[in-house]
């Protein structure tokens, strides 16, 4: 297991060359903070150190990309995650490819926090050699991405209890939703993994209903991150959640073999501002909130969508990642 001590708390404002691979994890957070800085740190352990760029630039640099939000419809949207009953379409909504600015949020003046934009960026170094091994994501980043959660959000508990792997496809298709075969692929929709409902039922599901009952402010969070090199060619943008509205979310169904899952997708507001991470290295994680069960006064929701960097090199490596490891502190 692997110390609070082996991340670094200070956030990361620098990138390497090429890419291959990538890690997320979804983490649950049941949370209880000190609230004697603006930046909540975990209790027991010192505030971490928040490094601002060494210079600050007014105007900030930006690409334009197309994301996918949905187009406003009066049945209740659904998506397959696996091929469908025969003559049953994949999804019954359309997607706008709408293209927008997104920030690169290391040129910000300042760090962004979990629970006011809704997502931080972290030096965290991990010690799993090779994030490909089953055996040794769940026997050392799984505690690993714990502390690390607990360390951003100021909870004092953490359980994960999920993750998945998901690569970019070959010759770069239009992205999806990023499963339309057996090998999850990076998620070209705006969505975010939880809505009010689903969010509430994971708590039950992860504790159990007689130890869920007792717990107060708790949130899940994801935790993104390279395993291999830089991601040049689809990164992750996020939406500051001081630009969104909850009435820009639509509540989805995910249909899988075995159950139906909630998220909620987005319909396009010429006010959400977009963020990505530029050239994210294997040595950071970018933490972002998908559920707070506090209804005011914080980020809830994030939404989030993988897209095709207009200045991504020919050459560049397909991105592989994980994502998707849950967690509750």
């Amino acid at each position: 297991m692997v110390e609070v001590a082996t991340l670094n708390q200070a956030r990361s404002h620098s990138s390497q060359a090429s890419h291959e691979y990538q890690f997320s994890f979804v983490l649950m957070t049941s949370l209880a903070f000190n609230r004697r800085h603006e930046h909540i740190t975990c209790t027991g352990h010192p505030p971490a150190a928040h490094v601002r760029l060494s210079r600050f630039t007014p105007s900030l640099p930006q690409v334009s990309a197309r994301l996918g939000y949905l187009e406003p419809m009066n049945e209740r949207p659904y998506n397959y995650m696996y091929p469908p009953p025969e003559g049953v379409a994949w999804q019954n909504c359309v997607y706008d490819q709408h293209l927008v600015d997104i920030v690169d949020a290391r040129r910000f003046p300042a760090p962004t926090s979990v629970h006011r934009e809704g997502f931080e960026l972290w030096d965290a170094p991990s010690q799993v050699k090779n994030f490909l091994d089953e055996d040794e994501i769940t026997r050392t980043y799984y505690a690993e991405a714990a502390e690390l959660a607990k360390l951003v959000t100021g909870a004092t508990q953490a359980f994960v209890f999920d993750h998945l792997v998901r690569k970019r496809e070959a010759n770069r298709p239009p992205l999806t939703f990023g499963r339309e075969d057996s090998n999850p692929a990076a998620v070209g929709r705006i969505h975010n993994d939880y809505t009010e409902e689903s969010g509430q039922r994971r708590l039950t599901q992860v504790l159990g209903g007689e130890v869920a009952a007792a717990v107060g402010r708790y949130s899940i969070v994801n935790i993104w991150r390279s395993i291999k090199g830089p991601i040049l060619d689809t990164p992750l943008a996020v939406c500051d959640a001081r630009s969104l509205s909850i009435s820009d979310l639509v509540s989805s169904e995910i249909r899988y073999p075995t159950r139906n899952g909630e998220i909620y997708l987005a319909t396009y507001a010429g006010r959400h501002r977009w963020a990505y991470y530029s050239e994210m290295d294997r040595h950071e994680a970018l933490v972002f909130k998908q559920y707070d069960s506090q209804v005011s006064g914080v980020a809830r929701f994030t939404p989030h969508a993988a897209f095709d960097h207009p200045e991504c090199p020919p050459d560049a490596p397909l991105r592989k990642h994980r994502v998707a490891l849950p967690c509750r502190l």
